[in-house]
């Protein structure tokens, strides 16, 4: 048993190391060294681990603006999807998107009222990068609703 342990623990360091040295062979170790190193043909595709990620070139996100006066603040999007898990950010894994439908825009709006009690409304916009590579700096914004 104690073997048999050895050698499932040595085969996972070794798939570890080389699962790792896969991923990051292309974009940091040969622009690191400055020239081209072996491929490892293995059950690695050519992206490493993000090829479990649908990867598009726009991107897109929510962002919140609590209204006083007729001047518009943006609320730090962590104030509104509070987590106490260790480890776990809501907001980089862009779980504030999901306000942008109108089928919750009333559950939020009175989350949001309930929450912040200091503002008179609330905006909720969409903003979106249509291509990242393209044009990085193009950021469009737009008003999805208005909790007043």
């Amino acid at each position: 048993m104690r073997v048999r342990n050895i050698i499932i623990s040595i085969f996972v360091v070794g798939w570890l190391v080389v699962f790792h040295y896969e991923s990051t062979r292309h974009f940091y170790w040969e622009p690191l060294l400055g020239r081209p190193l072996p491929k490892m043909k293995f059950l690695f595709p050519p992206a490493g681990w993000i090829m479990f990620f649908n990867v598009d070139d726009s991107y897109g996100y929510t962002e919140v603006y609590g209204v006083k006066d007729g001047h518009p603040q943006m609320i730090d999007p962590h104030q509104i999807l509070q987590t106490r898990a260790i480890g776990y950010d809501n907001i980089n894994r862009n779980a504030l998107v999901t306000v942008l439908s109108r089928d919750v825009s009333g559950p939020f709006c009175l989350f949001l009222h309930r929450k912040f009690p200091y503002f008179d409304s609330f905006l909720v916009t969409y903003v979106n990068y249509p291509s990242l590579t393209k044009r990085p700096f193009e950021r469009l914004q737009a008003v999805a609703y208005e909790c007043k």
